[in-house]
């Protein structure tokens, strides 16, 4: 269900006024589109879970401090994304191999990856080591950039760089055995 912009205004304040049936409503309407995004970071089922509550307290706690300004639907990605991270980062230690700060790599990735179906694609990026989903996550599907990614995650853009080149060579191992 899609709801009009009036309608999604009135859903919002209706929420900021604790009507738990516009909270209900709330949820019931963006809960898949936000779960598929904390399965996308999560290394476990159970970890996704806790990673989506959590995004949704942040998300009714922050409601009144949406401006009605660009896509609401954007802003409830944006607080899940940062979420998803925030309870990444708690555990860093496990994010990344050991790199050489200094290791440059230049990527290029034209493999039988673009042919796949969603749902495939979706179950070998959860097979994919933490720190390796995490930036494939940030760089190929939020669209973040090396920089950005650098200073959400506090690693180098090179760490970043060669985390992206190591999970696109997994994937390449991985479509080449399946």
């Amino acid at each position: 269900m899609t709801l009009s912009t009036e309608q999604e205004q009135e859903l919002i304040k209706r929420c900021i006024d604790g009507v738990s049936s516009a909270q209900t409503q709330l949820y019931q309407l963006f809960s898949a589109k936000l779960f598929s995004i904390c399965c996308r970071y999560a290394s476990s089922d159970d970890q996704a879970k806790d990673m989506f509550q959590e995004s949704f307290i942040r998300i009714f706690q922050k409601l009144p401090d949406f401006r009605f300004e660009g896509s609401f639907e954007g802003w409830l990605k944006r607080i899940t994304v940062n979420q998803c991270l925030d309870a990444i980062r708690k555990d860093k230690s496990k994010l990344f191999d050991d790199l050489e700060d200094n290791e440059s790599v230049e990527v290029q990735f034209n493999t039988a990856a673009d042919q796949l179906q969603a749902n495939d694609l979706l179950v070998l990026l959860s097979k994919l080591p933490l720190g390796y989903r995490t930036v494939f996550n940030l760089y190929a599907i939020e669209g973040f950039s090396h920089q950005e990614i650098a200073g959400t995650l506090g690693i180098s853009e090179s760490t970043s760089k060669t985390q992206l080149f190591k999970a696109r060579k997994w994937l390449q191992q991985r479509l080449k055995n399946d």
